[in-house]
């Protein structure tokens, strides 16, 4: 720990010494993980101490809450979309480890895509709309929303109805050994 400078710093380290606790349990709400809470709190107090502040802060507890948690909240961001970044560079990795696979599995494939693709056909446009839009070309629930004039809630409700026709439909066609 840094040694406080100022009786404003020495007051900012008795408060973060005093509710510790309670901060690292906000930031570990928000990411799931109580290393990643430590230490977004004390990155939260080594920010904050010795900072110069133009106007007194009020309540220098609940301000060192709120900067707590908005480090966990970008914390929490950048986590999703670094997770979302390399899922998608792997299922790249997987379609060009299977161009080297048997014909035998080749063709298990191309069978599962014709089911899947006749399961799409028996749904209702504007519930096949939805599920392609968001499975296959990445669009979120709120822009396929707006595009079809309905709710998130709606269309949240349309992509599970295609999920589960998808692997009904494959579980009926594969039968219980597969293809």
């Amino acid at each position: 720990m840094i040694p406080p400078d100022t009786a404003e710093d020495s007051a900012l380290g008795l408060i973060f010494s005093t509710h510790r606790q309670s901060y690292i349990r906000v930031a570990e709400r928000i990411t799931g993980c109580r290393s990643h809470a430590e230490d977004i709190v004390h990155d939260a107090f080594a920010k904050l101490m010795g900072m110069s502040f133009s106007t007194p802060i009020c309540s220098q507890a609940s301000y060192l809450m709120k900067v707590v948690r908005n480090l966990a909240i970008d914390h929490y961001r950048r986590n999703h979309v670094e997770l979302h970044l390399m899922t998608r560079e792997e299922e790249g990795h997987a379609m060009v480890m299977s161009e080297s696979a048997s014909p035998e599995s080749i063709n298990e494939h191309r069978q599962t895509l014709q089911i899947l693709s006749s399961a799409l056909a028996e749904l209702p446009a504007r519930t096949r709309y939805a599920f392609e839009m968001h499975r296959i070309y990445g669009y979120s629930q709120k822009e396929i929303a707006e595009k079809l004039g309905v709710s998130a809630t709606l269309v949240n409700f349309m992509i599970r109805d295609a999920l589960v026709h998808c692997r009904k439909t494959l579980k009926e066609k594969a039968g219980p050994d597969g293809l």
